[in-house]
């Protein structure tokens, strides 16, 4: 029933993610039940079969909810900054809007009529009201209405900092559980035994990344013959990123130095979880050269996913893992209350301080990984 609860969790998620809206309180509050629903699984997650399993799923509902919930605070403030902007721009014309309504509500309706040139002038007068006053009516309308939504759009962002307070400590919670839960799940064997000396004496000699993943394929390893894991290649097009986040830079596309590499640059955010996008082994798990903690899993015979990048690992060579298993957390501090809140409406995206490279190896060559990843903005 709790696995069934998290999986429940995930897929509203990921409906609410996709059915996005252009209301910013309505986007807001969802991301607000969504972080509720995570805070629940949370809660379950010390009684469930698999913790491991249920700590992934809330971290995953957490990010999830707490993207939502900054993306509909920044609408909020786009939208309460435009309605400001056009206040203070009619500033005058609303002023003597106001002063006419007040005017029409104090004087009785009779006197309103009464002109000075008698029957006649009355009676032009009256149709001239009779044709200005829905126009004003209208636009009084459209003015309560606008300062109705502006009263909203200030306790949705009030409401908001709290519930964002509250998702970030419940995230770094689960994140630290989820690392004491990997650890000890390493006390399980792995699956296959790895040469250690071999693989020390690589990372020692090692130069370039490309040159450590060719010497990491032609690393004999003894595997276990009941292993048979799923086809990698049926997957392509279809495997999710390893985790959420923006592409930064494209295959071999060159960065502001003129430096190109063979693999996709993504922007993600400090302690962002990162998993494995399909079953695999993993050939080596820890520090290369200038890259950080480098991960190198083999999925299928002659393909090798290379993440680079992270900051903190849960997986180390010999593992088996399944897809969707966590392999480690991006580096940096995690963020608080008020680094996340944006100060200017129109900026976006700079929570996504940290950067993981993602390399695909096909028999030795590095091939474009978006012919096989989904790589649009998560």
């Amino acid at each position: 029933m709790r696995r069934l609860a998290l999986i429940t969790v995930l897929c509203a998620l990921g409906s609410a993610a996709v059915a996005q809206t252009n209301d910013p309180a309505l986007t807001a509050q969802r991301a607000a039940q969504m972080l509720e629903r995570a805070a629940l699984a949370m809660a379950e997650a010390d009684d469930a079969r698999d913790r491991v399993d249920a700590l992934t799923e809330t971290i995953r509902a957490y990010e999830e909810g707490l993207s939502a919930l900054r993306e509909g605070m920044r609408r909020a403030a786009i939208r309460e900054q435009s309605i400001t902007v056009v206040f203070e721009a009619e500033q005058d014309r609303l002023g003597r809007l106001l002063g006419v309504l007040q005017s029409m509500q104090a004087a009785p309706a009779p006197l309103l009529l009464i002109h000075p040139n008698g029957p006649v002038g009355t009676a032009r007068s009256g149709m001239i009201v009779s044709e200005i006053t829905p126009a004003v009516a209208a636009e009084a309308m459209e003015l309560r209405r606008q300062l109705e939504e502006l009263a909203l759009l200030r306790a949705v962002q009030e409401t908001a900092e709290d519930q964002l307070s509250a998702g970030l400590t419940g995230v770094q919670e689960a994140r630290v559980a989820l690392s004491q839960a990997m650890a000890e799940r390493r006390t399980l064997p792995p699956r296959f035994a790895s040469d250690t000396d071999a693989l020390l004496e690589l990372t020692q000699s090692a130069e370039t990344l490309d040159s450590f993943a060719t010497a990491i394929r032609a690393l004999d390893v003894m595997l276990d013959a009941s292993t048979r894991l799923p086809s990698f290649t049926d997957q392509r097009g279809q495997l999710p990123l390893p985790l959420r986040g923006r592409l930064l830079r494209g295959f071999n596309q060159a960065d502001a130095a003129g430096v190109t590499r063979p693999g996709l640059i993504l922007a993600a955010e400090s302690r962002a979880l990162v998993s494995a996008p399909w079953h695999a082994t993993v050939r080596y798990a820890g520090p290369l050269l200038d890259y950080g903690n480098v991960i190198i899993l083999e999925p299928q015979g002659d393909h090798l996913l290379i993440l680079a990048g992270l900051g903190e690992l849960f997986v180390r060579a010999g593992d088996l893992l399944a897809a969707g298993d966590p392999v480690g957390l991006m580096g940096g501090e995690a963020p608080n209350r008020e680094e996340l809140i944006i100060s200017d409406p129109l900026a976006s995206g700079g929570e996504l301080s940290e950067t993981l490279y993602m390399e695909l190896r096909e028999a030795g060559e590095p091939v474009d990984p978006t012919a096989w990843f989904a790589t649009q903005d998560q």
